[in-house]
């Protein structure tokens, strides 16, 4: 297998050795010694300096200076022979709809430009517990709404092959300084995939996992609002498998975690051996996909072929209409409720993107039968998945409906000849594992003719995370490219 990774349009200079070495290799360099802390860190701020004004993907960075320090302190920790972390010494920018106490958290909203927070989301505690250094942020859609990264705060984040391309969200920012090397692991969250979209728009890994395996919060409500994840996004699948170890676990205060089985990083040491993919495709012409996606993921399928899986065209029979109902109510019912108290105050409602305010908008117009029944379709729909998987190890489909587009386009309002009735409809692909609790990873699928990235999920069995971590490192292995963009 050749090496070659894809080239960027930006004018970048080539990556230094230190920021592309995995983040797998460079815990083991920072541990044994082998590299310093500074050594690696320093790295990463030049590329920093050098890449993000091209394509702004990384935000409220901290002082060089005040970063440098604590690269220094961990070196003198690691010289009196303390205990290390996971992360120990590696340098992550933290997604901007996170909480990071201390460190500015905007959620890409002009409401929250000047917001720092008292307090760490559980995950990203986790993070500076197994010895990451926190630099900065990574740049996010206001409130995460859509799969195109711009807000007001910040401005726009653009792809790493081109310039003239949107980056996907609404883990945009992450996907793009992981692409073009300015931080060797970043994560992300998911509703209608955020960890997906932007991964196959920038050539690298995207990781959904199961509802439930990494803690969501500190959140107002702990019960209901499941539809949206925290996850991993990596340039090679073992660089997934570190964070999430991290990640994941039971927390106490979000009663609907659970606890991981084992190491993931240990477990696609082994790749998967085999299996059979249910291949979806557009749901029998169901979904509006652009012209070029299908073929693409088709020929990524057939790489599978090569570590003993094999694919089958499927097209359950449901009603596939009434799930994406199903979904975007149950979004409403969520997210919209959630920005109801931006939007009750007039102040703040004009500062709000329309998206945003449509998606208030119609939670006010929900009832409970509604919502009730929402939840009544997607309990079916998990069913449905439940038989699938007594057949099938993987689903395989598209992770997105159109090749990145237009910057400038706030969202596709046509695919392939058809009107998208909301901004997300063109991401209805991305709801089936969202509503089925499901694990869900996008790999790398290969470009169009105009070099333009895509990628394909393959979506596992409620809590088999590592039979789809195992299954993604098989395939990466049948690549004849890396992922990320020279």
């Amino acid at each position: 297998m050749t090496a070659v990774r894809p080239t960027t349009k930006h004018a970048v200079p080539s990556a230094g050795d230190i920021c592309r070495l995995s983040a797998v290799e460079l815990t083991e360099k920072i541990r044994h010694r082998q590299l310093s802390v500074r050594e690696v860190v320093a790295a990463f701020l030049d590329r920093i300096e050098a890449v993000n004004p091209l394509v702004n993907a990384i935000v409220s960075l901290r002082e060089h200076a005040d970063i440098l320090h604590e690269a220094d302190n961990a070196d003198a920790h690691l010289a009196r022979g303390g205990d290390t972390g996971s992360l120990f010494g590696l340098p992550i920018a933290i997604k901007d709809l996170a909480l990071t106490k201390g460190l500015r958290t905007t959620f890409g909203s002009p409401i929250f430009a000047d917001f720092v927070p008292e307090e760490d989301d559980f995950f990203v505690e986790r993070v500076r517990k197994a010895g990451a250094i926190i630099i900065g942020k990574t740049n996010v859609p206001e409130f995460g709404l859509g799969s195109n990264t711009y807000n007001t705060v910040f401005g726009q984040t653009l792809n790493a092959f081109d310039p003239a391309l949107t980056a996907g969200g609404s883990s945009g920012g992450a996907a793009v300084a992981l692409a073009l090397d300015m931080v060797p692991v970043a994560d992300g969250s998911d509703f209608g995939g955020s960890l997906r979209n932007p991964a196959a728009y920038n050539n690298v890994y995207g990781f959904r996992p199961s509802q439930g395996l990494v803690p969501a919060g500190p959140d107002l409500d702990v019960f209901h609002a499941q539809m949206g994840v925290e996850g991993p996004m990596g340039r090679n699948v073992r660089d997934m498998a570190l964070l999430l170890d991290v990640q994941a676990g039971y927390h106490p205060r979000a009663p609907l975690s659970h606890d991981k089985p084992g190491s993931f990083l240990q477990g696609v040491e082994t790749p998967a051996a085999g299996g059979r993919i249910a291949w979806l495709g557009d749901l029998d012409g169901h979904l509006a996909v652009e012209a070029g996606i299908l073929q693409l993921c088709e020929a990524a399928l057939g790489r599978f072929a090569d570590v003993s899986f094999e694919a089958e065209p499927l097209t359950p029979e449901f009603d596939f209409e009434a799930l994406w109902q199903a979904f975007v109510t149950l979004r409403q019912a969520s997210s919209g409720c959630a920005l109801k108290v931006h939007y009750d105050d007039p102040s703040k409602r004009r500062l709000l993107k329309p998206e945003a305010v449509w998606e208030v908008e119609h939670a006010l117009r929900l009832t409970a039968p509604q919502i009730h029944a929402a939840t009544v379709r997607r309990s079916s729909w998990h069913r449905m998945l439940l038989s699938l998987f007594e057949r099938f190890d993987l689903i395989a489909l598209p992770a997105a409906q159109v090749f990145p587009f237009d910057v400038a386009t706030l969202w596709p309002r046509e695919v392939a000849g058809r009107a998208m009735d909301s901004y997300h409809r063109w991401m209805q692909v991305s709801a089936l594992a969202t509503l089925g609790g499901c694990p869900a990873i996008n790999v790398p699928a290969g470009f169009d003719s105009r070099g333009r990235p895509m990628g394909m999920q393959l979506i596992g069995r409620p809590r088999g995370d590592l039979s789809v971590l195992r299954a993604a490192a098989a395939y990466e292995a049948t690549l004849p490219w890396q992922a990320g963009a020279c």
